[in-house]
């Protein structure tokens, strides 16, 4: 795909969510590291379902190692691999207690040296919480930069560099979230909607799907 090509698609998505967010809610880093981190092979609507009870109680990492594991378990039952999550939650919150005054770092290793957390998590979280022009690659993103080719690779590190490279500087805080939420409402990974697609005309995937008419 050529540079213009890919310019286009970026103002078009641009265009039609100006200012993109995430799904999962949060009010502060802590709380979006945590439901990042929670929402590994689980879905931001049951993630959210479940902090929405958890944060009131525990949105500090002192309030988290408060709580404990089981308290943790308890409000995540209902997330996959909640038992490793919620070690990992109590973990990471004793690092942040101990190391980093119980702040989010905006550090990329100090990030990812959190028990679970690597380098997709880091990425959002400093692209989401602190406004880095981070991208992070999840299979959404893998699957619309290699579908549409507007950026190829052969696996997220390889997608998440060429898309550091051929993304201009003034989309790159907010490509993350465009292409997650195209990936997630049109570009399916089953059916894509190409009928309702509004980058269909720029998009170089050749086995296209249109509804029947």
């Amino acid at each position: 795909m050529n540079k213009e090509k890919r310019r286009q698609i970026l103002e078009r998505l641009r265009t039609n969510n100006p200012h993109p967010e995430t799904e999962l809610e949060f009010s502060s880093p802590y709380e979006l590291l945590v439901a990042v981190a929670l929402s590994a092979q689980a879905t931001d609507v049951s993630v959210n379902k479940a902090t929405r009870k958890l944060f009131p109680i525990a949105n500090t990492p002192e309030a988290m190692l408060n709580l404990g594991v089981e308290g943790v378990k308890a409000h995540i039952k209902t997330i996959g691999l909640y038992n490793t999550k919620a070690e990992n939650v109590i973990k990471a919150a004793r690092i942040l207690v101990e190391q980093h005054n119980g702040e989010v770092p905006q550090d990329r290793a100090a990030l990812e040296k959190l028990p679970g957390v690597g380098r997709k998590t880091a990425n959002v979280v400093l692209n989401t919480a602190f406004g880095w022009p981070t991208i992070a690659v999840d299979t959404h993103i893998f699957r619309v930069s290699n579908r549409t080719k507007f950026a190829v690779g052969k696996n997220v590190d390889e997608v998440e560099q060429k898309l550091l490279k051929v993304v201009p500087a003034e989309f790159k805080v907010d490509v993350h979230h465009w292409l997650i939420l195209h990936g997630r409402y049109t570009c399916l990974a089953r059916k894509p909607r190409c009928g309702s697609c509004l980058i269909e005309d720029l998009c170089e995937f050749k086995e296209k799907v249109y509804p029947e008419e």
